[in-house]
C-alpha cells in the first residue's frame, strides 16, 4: 500500500482557482490509479476525477467538467487537481485514492480504491 498526502486547500472566493496535490510514498506509486473524491458537511463522499497510472486516461464527474483537470506526474510521485471556476458547491473536504493498477482504466467507484489521504478542506465563499 502507498500512503497518501493532500495539500493545497484553503478559502477562495467564487470564480477562484486553486491547485490540489496528493503526494503518494514508495517507487511504485507510479503504478497506481488514483482519484480524486469529495465531501461536503452533511453530504456522502462523491467522486469527482480520476487517473490512470500513465495519464492516459482520465474520468470526471459530470457537474466538474470543464473546469477541473486531473494529471500527474509519475517522477515526482503526485497526482494534481487543478480546479477553475470555483463555486459554493465545490466547497468539500478533497480526499485523494489510490489502487495498484497498470491498465487503462480510471476508476470512480470508491470501493475500487484501497488507499486514502486524511483530506484537504477546500471552502468556496460567495
Amino acid at each position: 500500500q502507498v500512503q497518501l498526502v493532500e495539500s493545497g486547500g484553503r478559502l477562495v472566493q467564487a470564480g477562484a482557482s486553486l491547485r490540489l496535490s496528493c503526494a503518494g510514498s514508495g517507487r511504485t506509486f507510479s503504478e497506481y490509479a488514483v482519484g480524486w473524491f469529495r465531501q461536503a458537511p452533511g453530504k456522502e463522499r462523491e467522486f469527482v476525477a480520476a487517473i490512470n497510472w500513465k495519464g492516459s486516461t482520465v474520468k470526471y464527474v459530470d457537474s466538474v467538467k470543464g473546469r477541473f483537470s486531473i494529471s500527474r506526474d509519475n517522477v515526482k510521485n503526485e497526482v494534481y487537481l487543478q480546479m477553475n471556476s470555483l463555486q459554493p458547491e465545490d466547497t468539500a473536504v478533497y480526499y485523494c485514492a489510490a489502487r495498484w493498477a497498470v491498465g487503462n482504466t480510471a476508476y470512480s467507484d470508491d470501493q475500487e480504491y484501497r488507499s486514502w489521504g486524511q483530506g484537504t478542506q477546500v471552502t468556496v465563499s460567495s
